[in-house]
C-alpha cells in the first residue's frame, strides 16, 4: 500500500455534538468503520443507531482506530478527556478539529508528540449539515506528511486545504475566517433590527440584506483585480472611496441607531476604525488604511 494515500478503514470519533455526529454518518456512509465515544453517552445513541460503534471508555475508543477524529468545544475538552488514556495515545494520528486560539494548537501539538502521537489541527469550514457535500472544505495545518496519510479519509469530509507545517495556522486561519463570518451574522441582525423599527419583518427585510452581503466579495473584486495586492504594498489609493466618506457613513449609523434606542457596540466599534485613521491624517485615503489602527491600537 502507498503510505502517502492510506485508506484508512477504521476511524474514532471523540465528540458527537452536530459536527461530531455529521462527521460520524459521513465516513459511515463512505464505509468506514467508525467508533464513536462522548461525555454525554447518549448523544451517540443516534449515530450508533446508523452504525457506529459505542466505545465504553476513551482509552477504549482510542484502541479501535490509529486515525482519531476530535470534534470537542475546544482544546481544554481534549486535554480533560484523554489525559487520562496517555499511554494510549503512541502511533495514534490526533486530527483536531474543535476551535480554540494558535497558541493552543502549538501546545497541543507539543504534547501529542510527548505521547508519542501525531497531530493535525484543522478548521472545518461549513456547518454539520454541509460536512461531506461538494461545498465542504477544511483548513489543515502540520505535517504534511501525516496529511498524505489520512488524505483519502479526511476528504470524504470536505476537501483538504493545507496551509504548512506549522500547527498554529488552520486555526488562525478559521478565527479569520470566523470574524468575517460572525461579525457578518452580528451586522445583519443589527440591520433587521433597525429595519423592524420601521415596520419591517424579518421575511422582509433579510432577503434584501442578504444581497449586499452576497455582493461584497463581487464590489471588492471590481475595485481590485487582486483584493490585499496594494494592502500588501502598503497603498491606500482613495480614487473610489475615502476613510473620510466612509467615517460619515459610520456617523450616520450611529446616530440612527442611537435614535432607534439599538445596542451601539457594534457600529461604535466601526466607527471607531475610520475615526482613528481620520485623526492619524488618513482621512483621503482607502477605507483599507483603517487597518493600521487594527494592528496597532492604542
Amino acid at each position: 500500500m502507498n503510505e502517502r494515500h492510506q485508506h484508512t478503514d477504521t476511524v474514532t470519533v471523540i465528540g458527537l455534538g452536530p459536527m461530531g455526529q455529521a462527521m460520524t454518518r459521513t465516513l459511515l456512509a463512505a464505509g468506514r468503520s467508525v467508533t464513536v465515544w462522548n461525555r454525554t453517552a447518549h448523544r451517540a445513541d443516534g449515530v450508533v443507531a446508523d452504525g457506529a460503534k459505542r466505545a465504553a471508555t476513551v482509552r477504549e475508543a482510542l484502541g479501535s482506530a490509529d486515525l482519531v477524529i476530535l470534534s470537542l468545544t475546544d482544546y481544554r475538552a481534549m486535554y480533560d478527556l484523554l489525559d487520562g488514556a496517555t499511554d494510549s495515545l503512541a502511533g495514534k494520528t490526533l486530527v483536531n478539529l474543535s476551535s480554540d486560539t494558535p497558541d493552543r494548537s502549538h501546545e497541543a501539538a507539543t504534547w501529542a508528540a510527548g505521547h508519542g502521537a501525531a497531530f493535525l489541527t484543522g478548521g472545518v469550514m461549513v456547518p454539520a449539515p454541509m460536512v461531506g457535500t461538494e461545498a465542504a472544505y477544511v483548513y489543515y495545518s502540520g505535517s504534511a506528511q501525516v496529511l498524505e496519510r489520512h488524505r483519502e479519509t479526511l476528504t470524504l469530509l470536505g476537501t483538504p486545504k493545507y496551509l504548512g507545517d506549522d500547527p498554529g495556522l488552520a486555526q488562525m486561519m478559521y478565527q479569520a475566517q470566523l470574524t468575517v463570518f460572525l461579525t457578518t451574522l452580528s451586522s445583519l441582525m443589527h440591520a433587521t433590527a433597525m429595519l423592524n423599527t420601521a415596520g419591517m419583518k424579518a421575511r422582509e427585510a433579510l432577503p434584501e440584506l442578504l444581497v449586499t452581503a452576497d455582493s461584497i466579495g463581487d464590489m471588492l473584486r471590481a475595485g481590485e483585480e487582486h483584493p490585499g495586492l496594494a494592502l500588501d504594498a502598503g497603498q491606500h489609493p482613495g480614487d473610489l472611496s475615502t476613510v473620510t466618506m466612509m467615517g460619515a457613513t459610520t456617523d450616520h449609523i450611529v446616530e440612527t441607531s442611537r435614535a432607534l434606542g439599538l445596542d451601539l457596540a457594534l457600529p461604535l466599534a466601526v466607527q471607531s476604525h475610520y475615526r482613528r485613521a481620520i485623526e492619524d491624517g488618513h482621512g483621503t485615503d482607502n477605507w483599507t488604511r483603517i487597518i493600521d489602527g487594527i494592528r496597532h491600537p492604542r
